[in-house]
């Protein structure tokens, strides 16, 4: 029991010093655009109240106090200051050793404005983590991130990656080989959308005095013009980045399509309960489908000031009625209610970002059934946007369908990404596909195909830690121990993500009487993901003498 005693000891100790890791750089200043203010004084003051400009910044100078306890974990959660820095702790009490928990965190940044909600960033050894709580504006409530609302165990290994960032801040950096969430230094150097999100490169007009060039969004064409938007307000049932390119390849000016292809399901109408971004909702509407590209995202949104809530409905009211300008209609359409977006744009309640909810921008006229029309959903994609996917593209599309079990989309994704594979234009490496056609065929029990893709794809990217991980199961069920331990040890030093890779390794670690090896392993995995009971029991295990490694018991 002493060396039981000890060993939990240790993981106390382990997490308070991964609590006091510093940032690797400073934090992001507050504010970025001032040059632009010298001329532009009243856009400059009125943009920095948006949403948009307050969109992250430095956790201690945007924290939203918060305590409560997440009955399906049992952990209680607090977030507050202490010695002018910002912090989460987490907490249950448990009789049972490998059960209970207790650790803090330093939150260094924020994300989100908190019009609709926010959450936080910590880092751990250069590796950036979003925490497992969210501020729900609309309900003045704290509750645990999306998709994690029923968790059992906390997910502190939330990675931040960025195209995460890409939204929410300016200025986001590149993330190292092998870790999306691994950065040289801070993840992003601007708080919040600064001016060249959407203006570009604003050197050389800064430096002629305002009268070298800069780029004015609505002289664009229509594809440009919407991209610069689209960039952050269009999301699609799937994303995938174009060969070579990515979300944070785009620039101002671009086509956005031309970078990533979107997906939706095809003849799909309506929200369903999806938090439909705003324009994918917009395509079905009779007002854009009509007005074509005259309606775009700033016929009706200033996107440099936000109404306030005494102007909110005249100011939308005097968008709509540009168009519906009929004077007896507007005269008697309704006098006795001036706004328009409560009738044809309700706010509805999504399913899949907790207690939130999304305008409706399909801006429908009210009828018996409007509100209750439902979608009619097809397991069939159809890409969105102006820009033509290809078969790679769509079956990387399908391809994350099928985690989710459908069968259709995993027959679907291996055959058009085998298509893609094979043609004749596809000579560039490509480890992306070659991963996914490994686990559509893993998931088929074509073992000795998946791992000839897994090869192809750690030839093409040797840190591809999912390529490797998988791989390393197909090695391990052959028998091949050491070369699948070789593969771990990679995953393991690149991407602390991977904790079920991680545990694989401490576990063929043990089973080959390496016990310094696989208690190493386990302090790392504790490391980043405290609450992994399954490590947790087996650290337990062996200090306890319960487990003996190299031991058949």
């Amino acid at each position: 029991m002493r060396r039981k005693k000890s060993f939990l000891h240790a993981l106390v100790f382990a997490f308070a010093i991964s609590a006091a890791l510093r940032p690797l750089a400073a934090a992001p200043p507050e504010n970025t655009d001032a040059a632009c203010a010298r001329c532009h004084q009243q856009i400059y003051t009125d943009y920095e109240r948006t949403p948009m400009a307050r969109a992250s910044g430095a956790a201690v100078n945007g924290l939203i106090p918060g305590d409560f306890i997440h009955a399906d974990s049992g952990i209680r959660y607090r977030l507050f200051l202490k010695d002018g820095k910002a912090w989460l702790s987490y907490h249950r009490s448990s009789d049972v050793p490998a059960h209970s928990l207790d650790g803090e965190q330093e939150l260094l940044y924020y994300l989100g404005s908190g019009r609709r909600g926010r959450t936080y960033l910590f880092q751990r050894d250069g590796y950036w983590f979003e925490i497992p709580v969210n501020w729900y504006a609309k309900k003045h409530i704290w509750d645990m991130t999306p998709n994690y609302l029923h968790a059992k165990e906390m997910p502190l290994t939330l990675p931040v990656d960025p195209g995460c960032l890409h939204c929410h801040a300016s200025d986001v950096q590149p993330s190292l080989p092998g870790s999306r969430n691994h950065f040289a230094g801070a993840p992003f150097l601007h708080n919040g959308i600064g001016c060249a999100s959407c203006h570009g490169d604003v050197s050389v007009h800064l430096a002629q005095n305002g009268k070298g060039p800069i780029l004015n969004p609505a002289r664009l064409d229509a594809a440009r013009r919407d991209s610069v938007c689209l960039q952050c307000h269009v999301e699609g049932e799937s994303a995938i980045a174009r060969r070579g390119h990515s979300l944070t390849s785009y620039h101002p000016g671009d086509n956005l399509f031309d970078h990533v292809a979107f997906f939706v399901h095809k003849g799909e109408e309506g929200p369903s309960g999806r938090a439909t971004s705003q324009w994918e909702a917009l395509l079905e509407s009779k007002c854009k489908q009509q007005s074509g590209d005259r309606l775009t995202c700033t016929t009706c949104h200033d996107p440099h000031r936000s109404p306030g809530p005494e102007e909110r409905v005249a100011y939308y009211r005097s968008k709509c009625i540009i168009c519906h300008n009929d004077t007896a209609f507007v005269a008697n359409h309704h006098p006795e209610n001036p706004d328009c977006a409560s009738c044809h744009m309700p706010r509805q309640s999504t399913e899949d970002i907790a207690h939130e909810q999304a305008t409706d921008h399909r801006i429908q006229r009210v009828s018996a059934n409007t509100l209750e029309s439902s979608a009619q959903k097809s397991s069939e994609l159809t890409a969105i946007g102006n820009s033509a996917a290809t078969p790679r593209e769509y079956g990387l599309a399908y391809a994350q369908m099928a985690l989710h079990g459908d069968k259709f989309a995993l027959e679907q994704a291996l055959g058009l990404l085998q298509a893609a594979e094979s043609s004749a234009g596809n000579s560039m490496p490509d480890p992306q596909l070659h991963t996914q056609v490994g686990f559509l065929e893993q998931i088929k029990g074509e073992k000795a195909k998946a791992e000839q893709e897994y090869q192809m794809a750690l030839k093409d990217d040797s840190l591809n830690s999912i390529a490797a991980g998988n791989l390393a199961i197909l090695r391990a069920q052959e028998g091949d121990t050491a070369g699948a331990i070789h593969l771990l040890e990679s995953v393991f030093l690149h991407d602390p993500v991977q904790v079920t890779a991680d545990y694989d390794l401490a576990a063929m670690q043990c089973a080959l009487g390496n016990t310094a090896d696989a208690e190493q392993t386990l302090r790392r995995l504790l490391l980043f993901s405290p609450d992994n009971s399954q490590a947790r029991e087996f650290a337990l295990a062996i200090t306890s003498g319960e487990k003996r490694c190299g031991s058949a018991h």
